[in-house]
């Protein structure tokens, strides 16, 4: 079987796969101001995702809801069946768009955090992605450029054994000559049955890994699809839908 047959295969399985997320009407305000819509999503495994729009139109509200760690909304959300709390929190592995670790700490603190917090933290696999990224574990936080902080909290994500991923623009913050290797090292040991959602705006980066597409505005799903499915159907790359949707 050939690598395409395989991927093909893979993602109609996932097709018929029950579904890891979904949200009916999720709807969040922050006094008068509606970052989320009457949001309805469903998302299966085994697919990778880009969440996609212009700043302020939700992305990261959203993936704070499915995180477990915003709560106030009305609507419904499920993780794999689960209302956002302990449950879902045991199945997904939340990487925010802002850094979360204490800048003295070393990367080996870091692994020893994340192994006593997280059941699920794969220390072995960490220590891989640390390798592949070309970063020490005795280096401090301080002493790191904001690229390189960001591979040590990629791969501290990536090491969970989660059933769903959500990465909040974790390309934003590094040189172009970087990116290639940060993608690769978010689907390096990527379970073929997770669910990874990727928020993003830098969609020509991350377009050759994505299996779908979800473009958001105003709070609410403005356009989703497969991603090969919306290229024939727009005779365009994800890059150029985006661009001429928020033009």
């Amino acid at each position: 079987m050939t690598d395409s047959t395989s991927r093909h295969t893979d993602l109609s399985r996932a097709a018929d796969a029950a579904a890891l997320v979904e949200t009916s009407g999720l709807t969040m305000s922050y006094g008068d101001v509606r970052a989320l819509d009457g949001l309805d999503m469903t998302l299966r495994p085994g697919r990778i995702i880009g969440l996609l729009g212009e700043n302020g139109c939700g992305k990261t509200t959203l993936l704070k809801v499915l995180a477990g760690v915003l709560s106030g909304y009305s609507g419904d959300v499920r993780i794999a069946g689960h209302t956002p709390g302990p449950e879902s929190k045991a199945l997904v592995s939340f990487l925010p768009d802002t850094s979360f670790l204490p800048d003295s700490a070393r990367v080996t603190y870091c692994l020893g955090l994340y192994d006593d917090f997280f059941a699920d933290f794969q220390p072995e696999k960490a220590r891989d992605l640390i390798g592949f990224f070309g970063l020490s574990e005795t280096s401090r936080l301080k002493e790191m450029s904001k690229g390189m902080r960001e591979k040590v909290q990629i791969a501290l994500a990536m090491s969970r054994d989660a059933r769903v991923f959500l990465l909040d623009e974790p390309i934003s913050g590094v040189d172009p000559a970087a990116r290639d290797l940060i993608v690769d090292g978010i689907v390096r040991n990527l379970s073929e049955d997770a669910l990874l959602l990727i928020s993003t705006h830098l969609v020509h980066d991350l377009e050759p890994i994505l299996d779908a597409a979800v473009l958001m505005r105003h709070g609410r799903v403005l356009l989703q699809g497969d991603a090969d499915d919306l290229r024939q159907h727009h005779s365009a790359s994800l890059d150029q839908i985006f661009k001429e949707t928020y033009r």
